[in-house]
């Protein structure tokens, strides 16, 4: 909710390794039940982050605060154990001579009697108190990821940091499991702060996503607002293909070969990158591309001819060149749609579906 203390804040967080800046001045919160991804390619500073925040490395400057108290600064530092942070990776690291139930109550603090409780009560939730005996060598990978959530929340964390922690699964399984965690998350009213580099786990996932890259986060907010308003061409093209069509602007106009795009801010005679997605472009599929320049509400329509068609399973990808023998133009369409090679087609794309940036 905002307006309450954040039950995990990060400030001007930075971290060098051999001089260079691995993660530079990142800030972010989390509220309690909330579930923050941390999304950006191999090497942006993503893990470094989380191991600052676990305790397990030290940043060179920033401050680390839990609910309002600051667990680590310039002048003090609260060992890993003491920060009341769960962790979770992709390597399920359960203890291979130990039960299920050992595992799970591995950590836990209190009487055997109350320690039984909480096992048998996590076990429960994650549907597996008839393997409380079992050992890990005979669990399915679903099963050992189970285990290693109810041995991540047995002792209550306030914040759970989650580094790639469903990658090692099988893809059938890994939409299940992951809806299943978060629920228990939520229900635990856990701060989850999630390190992937999968778009689309982060857009299932994340109440807020903060995209990262060059150890910096160069984006911040809900799901559909950084997909539908990027801040940039490389943050667009990080969720899904896209299309761009070089120009030049001249009275905040940008010359492409579906008319002209509004251009506001840049400056005459700079160059800018016209970008939208493949499911984007419309195709006039009654005109078949014969006939003089067709009228459409959606801007101008171009005329391009089929390079190739492939079916994708829920939808085709089709690629055209365009008229000006330059420009080539993917589009996705849904169902089976694949022309022959040399089809000419017009095309339209939608102008609110558009970005134009400096190039």
């Amino acid at each position: 909710m905002q307006g309450t203390t954040p039950r995990l804040e990060i400030r001007n967080l930075t971290r060098l390794f051999g001089g260079a800046k691995v993660v530079d001045d990142v800030s972010l919160s989390i509220q309690p039940g909330q579930v923050t991804c941390l999304l950006g390619p191999s090497g942006c500073g993503k893990s470094t982050t989380l191991r600052m925040i676990a305790g397990v490395d030290r940043q060179d400057t920033g401050e680390i605060w839990v609910d309002g108290t600051l667990i680590c600064g310039p002048h003090e530092t609260l060992p890993a154990e003491q920060r009341g942070i769960g962790l979770m990776f992709q390597d399920f690291a359960l203890f291979p001579h130990l039960s299920v139930a050992d595992n799970v109550a591995f950590g836990l603090k209190g009487a055997r009697g109350e320690k039984r409780a909480r096992v048998e009560e996590l076990l429960g939730k994650v549907g597996l108190m008839r393997l409380i005996d079992a050992y890990p060598h005979q669990l399915s990978g679903g099963e050992q990821q189970r285990v290693a959530l109810a041995r991540a929340l047995a002792p209550r964390p306030k914040i759970m940091l989650m580094d790639e922690p469903f990658s090692g699964l099988d893809n059938r399984l890994r939409d299940g499991i992951r809806d299943e965690t978060l629920a228990l998350l939520k229900e635990e009213e856990t701060a989850v702060l999630l390190v992937t580099h999968e778009p689309e786990e982060a857009m299932r996932m994340a109440d807020e996503i903060a995209l990262m890259r060059g150890g910096k986060i160069v984006q911040r907010g809900a799901p559909y607002n950084i997909y539908n308003a990027p801040a940039d061409l490389e943050a667009v093209g990080f969720f899904s293909d896209i299309n761009i069509i070089q120009s030049t602007a001249h009275g905040a106009l940008a010359d492409s070969p579906f008319g002209q795009f509004l251009a506001p801010g840049v400056e005459d005679g700079a160059d800018v990158n016209i970008v939208f997605r493949p499911q984007h472009v419309g195709i006039d599929f009654d005109r078949g591309g014969k006939g003089p320049l067709p009228t459409v509400r959606d801007g101008v329509a171009a005329r391009g001819r089929v390079q190739r068609a492939r079916f994708m399973g829920s939808e085709s990808l089709v690629e055209f060149l365009m008229d000006d023998d330059e420009t080539i133009i993917r589009a996705t369409i849904p169902n089976v749609f694949l022309p022959k090679a040399g089809t000419p087609l017009w095309l339209t794309v939608r102008r609110d579906r558009c970005f134009i940036f400096a190039a």
